[in-house]
């Protein structure tokens, strides 16, 4: 393989090119966030904000990069979930489930947004109601946003994933909350969601990764889940299950003529990316899915839950590891919030207190963002711990 050769395949932040994709997709996934916010309203369908969402991003990308000779992929990389309550991750109904939204309900907005398989990840906690968050809703979405401001500031060059996974733990239990075991933070390269280079939200012995230290002109998914319970998911019904992602290294000759069909159609339309069963035609898909899982040809992501009263928050955010700094590329402002604890550990106010960008001599000038584009919170330099977690994501 020539140099040119592997620098085409291993296109990392260097080219500013790339860096432009990254920051499209961003751009686009923040205003998908913001309208899917914008629907969530009592008695509102899941599945019709789901949709929403989906079709915004495929809108938006789709009039990107219309007029070039090379076909540029684009749209969504990871369908838009609404996990209500004690419901963890991954929720995304197919057309006819009829669950709608309540008033007071706490709801994880996850989506993901790629141009060109660069892509840009958002998790976001919203709870359906007017005035100020108090009581455990408060602590648990503090903990969750400061977990997230901490591990933006640490998650950086000459860092290590451990040191991540341990300070988010201090946070959470800082609120009188646990982070979620099993959510993954993961490298992002071009067309991989799931990068090898992980950070483990809590380390056990069930649980090991390989350490690591983030390197400059990286990408990261920073996910970060809080629960005022014991902070371990389980699964309840694994027909809830409705998101996919193909196993691109596996190959397996499927019996039923619906799996083949169904395999197809998702070879054809969601070769790479994760997708939800939406996009496929319900009642065919429910008879081929399940051959296609039971052969590892597709990964799923489980809908997964706390115990019924528990509260669960969810904010996870795309960052680059620029020369200049750290760069946080998605994010959304958070209601006003009141926790019920304060952050008095003189080590989390320490982290919180270093800023994230590296003053170079001369160098790294910043990018002017396009007309109207808010500023990215990663600008907002150190965080003042006595905010206390709750307007730490404000623009």
């Amino acid at each position: 393989m020539s140099d040119e050769e592997r620098e085409e395949n291993e296109l990392d932040l260097t080219s500013s090119e790339v860096v432009t994709k990254y920051k499209s997709a961003s751009e686009i996934v923040n205003k998908a966030l913001q309208l899917v916010i914008s629907e969530c309203k009592p008695k509102a369908k899941i599945v019709d904000i789901c949709e929403k969402g989906d079709s915004f991003i495929r809108e938006q990308t789709g009039n990107m990069y219309k007029n070039v000779k090379r076909k540029i992929e684009r749209g969504v990389a990871f369908p838009t979930c609404i996990s209500v309550n004690n419901t963890i991750c991954h929720f995304s109904p197919l057309a006819s489930d009829e669950t709608v939204l309540e008033e007071g309900d706490i709801l994880k907005i996850d989506m993901g947004c790629h141009i060109d398989g660069f892509i840009a990840v958002v998790a976001h906690t919203h709870v359906l109601q007017q005035g100020p968050i108090t009581g455990k809703a408060a602590d648990v979405i503090a903990a969750a946003n400061t977990a997230a401001e901490v591990a933006l500031r640490l998650v950086r060059p000459g860092k290590k994933n451990k040191d991540v996974t341990e300070a988010i733990q201090k946070v959470a239990a800082a609120y009188d909350c646990k982070i979620v075991e099993g959510v993954l933070s993961h490298q992002l390269k071009q067309f991989v969601i799931d990068g090898n280079k992980v950070i483990l939200s809590v380390s056990n012995p069930e649980t090991r990764v390989d350490e690591a230290e983030f390197e400059e002109n990286e990408v990261y998914a920073v996910d970060i889940v809080t629960s005022t319970g014991e902070g371990k998911p389980k699964l309840l019904d694994e027909k809830q299950t409705t998101v996919y992602k193909r196993a691109v290294d596996r190959n397996y000759h499927l019996k039923m003529k619906a799996s083949r069909f169904i395999f197809s159609e998702i070879s054809q339309n969601f070769p790479i990316m994760p997708f939800s069963a939406r996009a496929l035609e319900e009642k065919r898909a429910r008879l081929g899915l399940v051959e296609c899982v039971n052969h590892d040809l597709l990964q799923p992501y489980p809908v997964l839950h706390e115990k019924p009263g528990d509260l669960v928050a969810h904010i996870k955010f795309t960052v680059l590891l620029m020369p200049n700094g750290s760069d946080r590329i998605t994010s959304h402002p958070l209601q006003e919030l009141q926790p019920t604890k304060t952050i008095d550990d003189p080590e989390i106010k320490a982290w919180l207190a270093l800023g994230t960008k590296t003053k170079k001599k001369g160098g790294g000038k910043k990018k002017k963002g396009k007309k109207g584009e808010k500023a990215d919170s990663a600008d907002a330099e150190p965080m003042d711990a006595s905010t206390n977690g709750a307007a730490a994501s404000e623009e």
